[in-house]
């Protein structure tokens, strides 16, 4: 059987170690599995004090020389012992808790298999009160004695302090938890299992914790006991139980091979076993499903503990469902903070760091490769970091990978701000948090979707990126992400009052998203139409050329030198026509890497024609996406679909609508199957 633990009582006078003793021995009388020692004490029972075994000199020293004592002191000129009769409590599993001495406590150490001291401390205020109230010494005493070096416990012994500055109440209350808390500790014992990946620890379904509260889906925390510094080993563990008498005792707990690697304690260590998540994170996630509006504080607990794998699946889908039907704008603030966290944060030596994002949906409009390189050619700083596809035919990140190295790390990104004003950098690994990866990866499988929960987790990375103005792109249509203005412009105030709470200045410009913007969808594609535009090319799509004027103008006006958005349209126009800004492109891929080859549109291509006339009413950019997709688009950046013709355009029977380009035949057939299915085009008469 584990021997039991000595628990030795010290503390300075005044700090009530005798009161919360007395709270602690009450508390424990029924439990059977504690002692409490009465000291021998070489003076009468009925002198006062504690409750002590009274003996005289004689008797003493006979128990002493008999070795019937465990320990023995002297102090105030009297003789105090612990009986030796207590390593038999303590052998059999007993735990014991006494009134000690600082003087002993290594002889103690020495004497028993498991020691700890339990140390009763109060602030000097607290002291003198009590110390004044008993009337047995003057205020000089007292304050010389509050004046004395705080004790210096001996090294290698275990010592709990516990604060006595509240009521007896809370004192006793706190004893106990420290002493509940070290008697549920188990030993730790290596399990011959191989759980590959995972960790496992293994608990017997008669432990002396009970298993109720760890059994189940979500982990625990599996720690050993603070070293020196305080610092402690831990890992995070799922429970298997195991049938008791078999292979751990009550008090033990075993490790999968893995796990026990990973914790690096040899076996026999003492081990604290919580569970998680802690009650307090499960009340926020509790009350969150009930539709309660939660604070800061909160939020950061909860997605801590779901990020670290606190939680199962099942109840971060509850949370998130319930966040996407009631987020209130403090919460969405709340939010982008606590997310932003997660991650490291970029600081600029720079008045105004600007960005500019969209809420996307739209294939084509790739106006950021267009608007970053004015904004670099006028002296703003715009580290801008962007997204590769997900179900689109490209992404910003994919655009820009076309021409140059888009991986870059927060150093790069600051060389790069740095030699060219501006980069175009995949946030992959800059901003891209743990939160993304947990919640994606349920959010997407099931289909969750909330403009409110994507606020926050924009504004985020915005915090990230060290941004402190952004203009945000606010597509709307019946294809589009935004089904129409009024949601559109609903967002953008929410944007901006998520902005102002964050400390940002947010503008979201509400646009139309009826139908692609510019020729290309895929990355090669479309990096053609932007170097058109910058270039000044005859065959620059308007529509691409105009969207990227709009934003850069605007994004130009936040300069106190432009001022106005007329100013900044007009300065953006100009930086665009001189072809400053196409040598500020050049100069932004020089500063990231510039590729060795750049892909071109790919060469297999297959022209999709009208099958009746008619004029273009619509054109469904999600269609065309997917059909970039089928024929490769965005991992291969060659792929992807031009188009021939614009909504509002008369068509005849046979007249080509868009071209599809690949770079594998089966891509390219499986593209053309695709777009006979339903071409995206819609035609009128």
């Amino acid at each position: 059987m584990r021997p039991g633990i000595l628990f030795v009582v010290v503390g300075p006078s005044g700090a009530g170690k005798d009161t919360l003793m007395d709270g602690a021995r009450k508390a424990l009388a029924d439990s059977g599995r504690f002692g409490f020692a009465r000291r021998l004490i070489t003076r009468p029972a009925d002198a006062g004090g504690e409750d002590h075994e009274a003996i005289d000199e004689a008797g003493f020293a006979a128990l002493s020389a008999a070795g019937g004592l465990l320990v023995s002191w002297n102090a105030h000129g009297l003789h105090y012992g612990l009986r030796a009769s207590l390593r038999d409590e303590l052998a059999q599993g007993r735990h014991v808790i006494a009134n000690g001495s600082r003087g002993v406590l290594e002889v103690l150490a020495a004497a028993v298999t498991r020691l700890i001291i339990i140390n009763i401390t109060a602030s000097p205020e607290t002291l003198a009160r009590r110390l004044a109230a008993r009337g047995r010494e003057t205020a000089a005493d007292i304050a010389a004695r509050l004046a004395r070096a705080a004790p210096q416990w001996p090294e290698g012994i275990e010592t709990i302090t516990v604060s006595n500055d509240g009521t007896v109440e809370e004192g006793v209350e706190h004893v106990l938890a420290a002493i509940d808390a070290a008697t549920r500790r188990l030993v730790l014992k290596p399990i011959p299992i191989d759980a590959w990946r995972d960790t496992i620890a293994y608990l017997p379904r008669d432990s002396l914790l009970g298993v109720e509260d760890f059994d189940g889906p979500s982990r625990v925390d599996v720690a050993g006991q603070p070293d020196a510094q305080g610092n402690r080993r831990s890992i995070r563990a799922r429970i298997n139980v195991v049938e008791p008498g078999w292979l751990l005792e009550p008090d033990e707990i075993g490790l999968s091979r893995e796990a026990f690697a990973q914790l690096a304690l040899p076996a026999g260590s003492e081990i604290t076993l919580t569970r998680t998540p802690p009650q307090h994170s499960r009340d926020a996630l509790r009350a969150k499903i009930q539709g309660a509006e939660l604070g800061e504080a909160q939020y950061a607990m909860l997605l801590r503990d779901i990020v670290e794998g606190r939680y199962p699946e099942g109840e971060i889908s509850a949370f998130l469902v319930a966040a996407t039907r009631s987020l209130s704008d403090a919460e969405v603030g709340a939010l982008s903070l606590v997310r932003a966290g997660f991650s490291t944060p970029m600081r600029w030596d720079e008045p105004i760091v600007v960005d500019k994002h969209s809420m996307g949906g739209i294939p084509g409009s790739r106006i950021t490769l267009i608007v970053a390189p004015i904004v670099a050619a006028h002296g703003l700083a715009m580290p801008k970091t962007s997204s590769r596809a997900i179900t689109s035919a490209a992404g910003t990140a994919d655009a820009m990978e076309v021409l140059a190295k888009v991986d870059l790390t927060q150093d790069e990104v600051r060389r790069t701000v740095a030699q060219a004003r501006a980069c175009i950098a995949w946030n992959g690994r800059l901003n891209h948090s743990a939160v993304d990866d947990v919640m994606n990866a349920i959010t997407r499988p099931l289909g969750i979707d909330s403009n409110r929960w994507s606020v926050a987790s924009i504004i985020s990375k915005k915090l990230t990126a060290g941004s402190t103005h952004v203009v945000v792109d606010l597509p709307y249509g019946r294809r589009a992400k935004l089904r129409d203005q009024a949601e559109a412009v609903e967002l953008g105030a929410l944007f901006e009052t998520v902005g102002r709470a964050v400390g940002l200045h947010v503008e979201a410009i509400p646009t139309c998203g009826a139908g692609p913007i510019g020729r290309g969808i895929g990355p090669a594609l479309e990096v053609r139409d932007v170097l058109w535009v910058l270039e000044g090319h005859t065959e620059a799509p308007t529509d691409l050329r105009d969207k990227a004027l709009a934003f850069a103008g605007r994004i130009l006006s936040w300069d106190p030198a432009i001022a106005t958005l007329e100013n900044g349209l007009a300065r953006a126009a100009e930086l665009l026509a001189s072809g400053t800004a196409r040598q500020a492109l050049d100069a932004i891929v020089a500063a990231q890497g510039r590729r060795d080859v750049v892909p071109r549109p790919a060469a297999l291509t297959h022209t999709v024609r009208a099958a009746r006339a008619g004029r273009i009413g619509e054109i469904d950019g999600w269609c065309m996406s997917g059909i970039a997709r089928r024929a490769g688009a965005p991992f291969d950046k060659s792929a992807g679909i031009d188009l021939l013709r614009r909504v509002g355009d008369d068509v005849a029977v046979g007249e080509g609508l868009f071209t599809i380009h690949a770079s594998a035949g089966p891509d390219l057939e499986a593209a053309v199957a695709m777009a006979a299915q339903d071409d995206g085009f819609v035609l009128a008469g």
